[in-house]
Order: structure tokens, then sequence, then C-alpha cells
């Protein structure tokens, strides 16, 4: 039976990350398992690519650390890596006065978080960036950049294998079990143990860290992203890349626009509930899982709140209906017709929910004396990979 040092459960972009680290701070034995034949099949691929500078995040929080300094180092770990990195800017409009005065939120956040932003305070100035966007109001962010994260999980696995790091792929982790010292992985392929143990499984991670007793409080709803792709002739509509301004109240950042280091500009997400933890077309059902998710507790208390009803009312129309999805992506660009759309790929994101209800906005890690697991790996997780993967692999560091 194969030994390691550390099992790293997960592929991504956050377990290869902290792989990274972990060869850089110790001489351990380090393995990653990832269930796929090939990488960033899931979340690490399925985004939109977009390194956020930080302005979303309150000043001294981590979320706005791992943003600011991982926009930072992701730029230059691709430039060293020649991976494909734009830095487009991001233009956040207003179109309430309501949105208004959380753009105030989000300038002083950037102020306080040493982001470089220029305020905005009419159409026209928008239209100085943006001539096809619409707005009263607007926040452009000049560092945010357009990455193409598929080459960057293959680059970070590329400099892992070079420092001795086993990494297994169509080795699907499908029980761990607690040992007296260490882990027992059973796997789709093998049988291995472990001294210490990282669970960033994504989408899974919440089912493999409870069946060692850890995060019993939270369960993994899976929420679909969709993508369109603007035709090639309409292409101009999206120069950098349009956000609407956030809810506060909700995790994510709602349906926006774009511009890819390819020339393609796409627009999305929505976030609709996917019925499966893999459920990548709106066709798409696990009844198990789906049957798991509408009998936990904290989703059904999230669903009893009248403003997540209609939340997920309206994503779902999104989902179902491209007029829909066609009226979120207008609220922006008003010129834009649904037969300049034409449907492209789609996400899950991983979104924890207590049971209590809440949706856990924040990264969230639990460290046991000889385990770390990553629940919640939330928006800006690939912005924030590297940062996030060294303080991952600084805890790992500090077991020993």
């Amino acid at each position: 039976m194969k030994h390691h040092d550390v099992a790293i459960i997960g592929g991504g972009c956050v377990g290869l990350s902290t792989a990274k680290h972990l060869t850089a701070l110790t001489d351990l034995d380090i393995a990653v398992f990832e269930k796929e034949h090939h990488l960033a099949e899931h979340q690490s691929g399925r985004n939109s690519g977009v390194l956020h500078p930080g302005f979303n995040y309150p000043p001294n929080s981590k979320k706005a650390r791992f943003a600011t300094e991982g926009t930072r180092r992701m730029k230059q770990y691709c430039a060293d890596h020649n991976i494909p990195c734009e830095e487009f800017g991001v233009l956040v409009v207003a179109k309430t006065d309501r949105e208004e005065e959380h753009l105030d939120v989000l300038a002083s956040q950037a102020e306080a978080n040493g982001v470089e932003y220029e305020r905005l305070d009419s159409c026209a100035e928008i239209q100085e960036h943006e001539p096809h966007a619409v707005g009263q109001a607007a926040l452009y962010a000049p560092e945010a950049a357009s990455v193409d994260s598929q080459q960057y999980v293959y680059a970070l696995a590329r400099e892992i294998q070079q420092n001795d790091v086993s990494l297994y792929t169509g080795h699907a982790v499908e029980r761990v079990r607690k040992k007296a010292s260490g882990y027992h992985l059973t796997t789709s392929n093998s049988e291995i143990d472990a001294t210490y143990l990282v669970n960033a499984a994504g989408l899974h991670a919440d089912t493999l860290a409870q069946q060692v007793g850890v995060g019993e409080d939270y369960q993994m709803i899976p929420f679909r992203g969709e993508y369109y792709e603007v035709t090639p002739d309409r292409s101009d509509v999206c120069q950098t890349m349009i956000y609407p301004t956030p809810d506060p109240e909700l995790p994510f950042l709602g349906v926006h626009y774009t511009r890819r280091t390819d020339g393609k500009v796409i627009v999305g997400p929505n976030a609709v509930l996917a019925f499966g933890r893999e459920a990548y077309q709106n066709t798409d059902a696990d009844l198990a899982e789906l049957k798991n998710i509408v009998a936990y507790d904290g989703f059904q208390k999230l669903l009893s709140s009248k403003t997540m009803l209609a939340v997920a009312w309206s994503e779902l129309n999104k989902s179902y209906r491209k007029s829909k999805f066609t009226e979120a992506a207008q609220r922006l660009v008003p010129g834009i017709r649904s037969n300049d759309l034409n449907k492209s790929y789609s996400g899950i994101r991983a979104q924890l929910v207590s049971a209590d209800g809440d949706l856990v906005k924040d990264p969230l890690t639990i460290e046991t004396d000889d385990a770390v697991h990553v629940l919640n790996a939330v928006s800006p997780g690939l912005t924030s990979s590297l940062p996030f993967g060294e303080h991952i692999a600084k805890q790992v560091s500090e077991m020993e």
C-alpha cells in the first residue's frame, strides 16, 4: 500500500497551489488526487477567468488581502509561464441611486485596499470607457485582468510534478477514514495512507469532510452558472469587463460581460440551483443528490426567505428562458439582442449553506491536528489561489 506524507484531494487551482507552496516550505512527500482524467474540468476551468483586484471586499479581510495580493502574483505567474493574461480593466456600473450608494462603499474599499480606481459620475464618462454601456455612475478599476484559467491549472500541475509531487489523475477519492495516526483513502484506483490531509475537493469537499466528522453544520448547495458568447460581429460591445453593482446581501456578482484572452466576449453567469453537483445542463438531474438538497434543513430555511425565493425564481427564468437572460444582459448594454448571444459553457459554484440557512460568503477552512478542509473556496477563488494555497501550506507545515 502506498504511503504519502500529505494527501491533497482535488487537482484544481487551490489544491495545486497548496502543493506548489508545500514543496517550497517542506521536504514532505506530497500527492495530489484528482478524480477526472483531465484537469480543470470543474470550478477551476469553468469560470469567468477574471482577476478581481480587491475592491469588492472589506478592508483587513482575508478576501481583500488574498484578492489584492493574488491579482499581483497571478499576473507575474502568468508572465513567467507564458499563460495568456490581459489587463483589460473592469467597469462596475450603477443603474439606480441605491446601487450608486453601494458604489461609494466599493470606492472606499478600493481606497483602503490599495486598489487603483476611477470614479465615473455620468453616463458620458462611462461611455468614454465602454461606448455601449449605460448607467448613472460607475467605478473603473484598470488592474482587473482576464486569464486563461485552464492553462494556469496545467502550468501549476507541471510545476509541482517537476518538484517531485505525485499527481494522480483519474483517482476519485471515494472514502476517507481517520486512523489512529493519519488517514486511509480509498480511491477509484487505489488504497492510500497519508499522515496529513488537505481536502480541496471543491464540489465534493463537504461530503469527504463529513466522513471524518468535520463540517457537519454545513452542506454544499450547487448553483449552476450559465454563459452565453457574443457573436463575433457584435464583440465590440465590450472592450473591458462590465459588471453590475453587486447586491451586498448575495454572494453572486450578477450577469456580466467578460472579454477573454482569446478575443471572445462572454456574458454571464446566472446562479440557478443545479439538480446535482455536476448537473451542468438545465436538463441534467441527479435524483439522489437532489433529494439530499431538498431534505437539508439549511436549504429549507434558505428558501423560507421571500427575498431568496424571488432571487431563485428570477435565476430559474434566466436558465430556461433566453429572453430573461437577455434582459439581464441588456441592463448593462441595452443594444444587445437575443440573436447576438449563443449558448456557451456552464459551471457549478460550490456554495456552502449553514444549518441556519445562511449562505456562507467568505472562504471557510476547518483545521484539525492533521488536516485542513477547504469547505468554501468562493469567488475570488481563482484570483486568490496563490496566496490561499500558500496559507493552507503554512497551516500544514506547522503540523509537523
